[in-house]
């Protein structure tokens, strides 16, 4: 009997270690920002406007609770949902109490993101780099 009441414990205790991690606005606005996809470190400080420490520990903590996976490409690091049922998990909370203003204003930042990623997407040489040189005809 002593058992079962400790496994029914540790699940609870796992359930509400899932809803501690998710209970911080950085680490939801860094899951919405993930939710179409992988991005990377830099375009996540444009679009969050968290220094890039901050964003760091945020998403360590998430990696750390097998939330999300990196990798890295040269210089930039990037960031992708492995678990996406906690956008299950997100989308509840949502349906309770909130609006999708903050995304519609982050889709509207995006126009204005000077990330490399966004700057090449929009056609422009990112920040930092240097326009290739072509020879004159």
């Amino acid at each position: 009997m002593r058992t079962k009441k400790v496994k029914e414990e540790s699940i609870f205790e796992t359930q509400a270690g899932v809803f501690k991690l998710l209970a911080h606005p950085a680490r939801l606005k860094i899951l919405a920002l993930l939710r179409e996809g992988e991005e990377c470190v830099c375009h996540m400080e444009a679009m969050l406007g968290y220094r890039q420490a901050y964003l760091s520990q945020q998403l360590a903590l998430l990696r750390e609770a097998g939330v999300l996976e990196m990798r890295r490409e040269g210089w930039n690091v990037y960031y992708r949902v492995a678990r996406p049922e906690v956008y299950a998990i997100i989308d509840a909370a949502h349906s309770v109490g909130g609006s999708l203003d903050d995304l519609r204003r982050w889709e509207e930042k995006k126009k204005t993101c000077e990330c490399p990623k966004c700057c090449r997407a929009r056609g422009e040489t990112p920040s930092g780099e240097e326009t290739p040189l072509t020879l004159a005809e």
